[in-house]
Formats: structure tokens, sequence, C-alpha cells
């Protein structure tokens, strides 16, 4: 009886742990090598600057590099995405042009500390990369059609809620005091009809046609609805600049959140349409 075995085939095992790279790091790569090409690394290694002793001698370049891979990640903590990367962190960092990973309690240190100024450098930067480079050619048109044939452009801007449910917890004289996780990000507010104790606010602006992301803003408690407001007309006017089209044919989609007369005078003239509360 003839044998169907290949002795050209060898099959050799070890005892040594082999990790394999986790499926998202592929994505990761060709991220780190796309902003690099543009030019995004070097311009917030040059720009933006936060310096605090506890960070070592780590710079924001390091951390944008961390949050880059999470959000690409799509993993649902922290804690996960670091137990995935661990045994590739120098590979990681080298896509970004780094060379050690930052800790988590460092991470988590400089989110707690970053102020505004570096955060609207980042915010500003982000912006002007992402209207830089059109994701559509020049010679196709995007919006929407009226019957007498005008083109309008719609900007969706949209105000959310997040409430929080808090657990009590236990109190005593022997006990320290309690401390929440989500102390610093959410306040009491109007919670509407979700359950729950405190909330968040987040603004953000979408182009409706290319789904481009224009801004996010986000707040403790109710926020500040009418300054996100008018930064959100702002974002939607420097876009008009760099990609010339006329204000009075660009509709504003607003939220029921902001369905008062009041906000007519936050919008700067845009045209508009809401649901009124």
């Amino acid at each position: 009886m003839d044998s169907i075995a290949d002795g050209s085939v060898l099959v050799q095992s070890s005892c040594q742990s082999a990790p394999s790279p986790p499926p998202w790091f592929g994505e990761v790569a060709l991220m780190a090598q796309h902003v690099r090409k543009h030019g995004l690394l070097s311009s917030i290694a040059r720009c933006v600057r936060f310096a605090r002793r506890r960070f070592g001698h780590y710079e924001v370049i390091d951390f944008v590099a961390v949050l880059f891979g999470y959000a690409i990640s799509g993993e649902r903590t922290l804690e996960a995405f670091y137990q995935q990367l661990h045994p590739f962190a120098t590979t990681f960092m080298a896509l970004f042009g780094r060379t050690r990973l930052p800790a988590r309690s460092t991470l988590s240190r400089f989110l707690a500390a970053l102020p505004a100024e570096p955060a609207e450098a980042l915010r500003a930067l982000f912006l002007s990369d992402l209207l830089a480079r059109p994701l559509i050619p020049e010679h196709e048109l995007v919006g929407l059609w009226d019957r007498t044939g005008n083109r309008w452009l719609v900007f969706d801007v949209d105000g959310t809620r997040e409430a929080a449910r808090q657990r009590a917890l236990p109190r005593a004289p022997e006990l320290p005091s309690p401390v929440r996780r989500l102390q610093r990000v959410c306040a009491p507010g109007y919670t509407g009809r979700k359950r729950g104790e405190v909330i968040r606010s987040r603004t953000t602006i979408l182009q409706a046609h290319t789904h481009q992301w224009l801004g996010s803003f986000s707040g403790a408690g109710n926020g500040k609805v009418w300054e996100e407001l008018r930064r959100a007309v702002s974002q939607i006017q420097h876009y008009l600049t760099v990609y010339p089209f006329p204000a009075e044919r660009v509709l504003v989609r607003l939220d029921g959140l902001y369905g008062v007369g009041v906000t007519l005078s936050d919008l700067a003239g845009l045209p508009f349409v809401m649901r009124g509360k």
C-alpha cells in the first residue's frame, strides 16, 4: 500500500510563546504611513507642546500615537488595547517614528492634565489636514438640488446628552471618601427620558454629503450649548472659505436641542431647519 505522506514537509514546534499581531495592526500601519507621508506627525511634534514633569521623556506625539491606535483598534477598554499591544510595543511606536510606548498610567495622567490650548491646537491641525485634501475630485459635485436646480450644502449639527447611572456607595467614618470615575466628565443636568443621575453633552458637526467630521465638542452636565453652536458655525464658515460656496445656499440641520428662538442669533444668517421644542 502506497503512503500519501509527503516527505518534503517538515513540521516543527516549540514551547516558546510567539504571539501573533492583533487583527487591527495592519490598519494602524496604513494609517501611520498615511499621516507621516502628508506631514501630519511632524506638524504635531513641531506645533503642539505640553510639558509636564511627571511625563518623563514623552512628547505629545507619543500620546497621540497611542490614541490613534486605540481608536482604530476598536477595543472596548484601554486595558484590553494595551494587552494586545504589549508584545509589539516597539514596532507600534516605530510606525510613528517614536521609540518608547507610554505606560497606561502615564497616558491617564496626560489626559487628566491636558489643558485647553494643546487640545485646540490639535483640533486646528486635524481640521486643516481634513480640508487640505478633498475626498472627491474637483469636477464631481455633491450636495442637494432643489426643484429650481439650485445646489445646497447640508451640515448636520447634532447635540446629544448621555446619562450615566451612579450606584450607591457605602459611607462610614472608617471608609475613605467615595471617588467616582465619571466625576470629571459628568455633572448633574437635564436627563430628559434617559435614566441616570449625571450627564455629559456632546456637539458634532458633519458635512452630510461627504460624511466629513468637522468638529466635536463635549462638556459636563448640560454643557455650553450656545457656545458650542457658535463654534460649529465658525467651523462651517471655515469650510466655506476653503471650498468657496455661497453661504445663502448652505443648509444647517439642527438637532431638537436647539429648538428655541434664541438659536437664530447664533447662526450668523445661515439658512437652517430644526425641530422646535
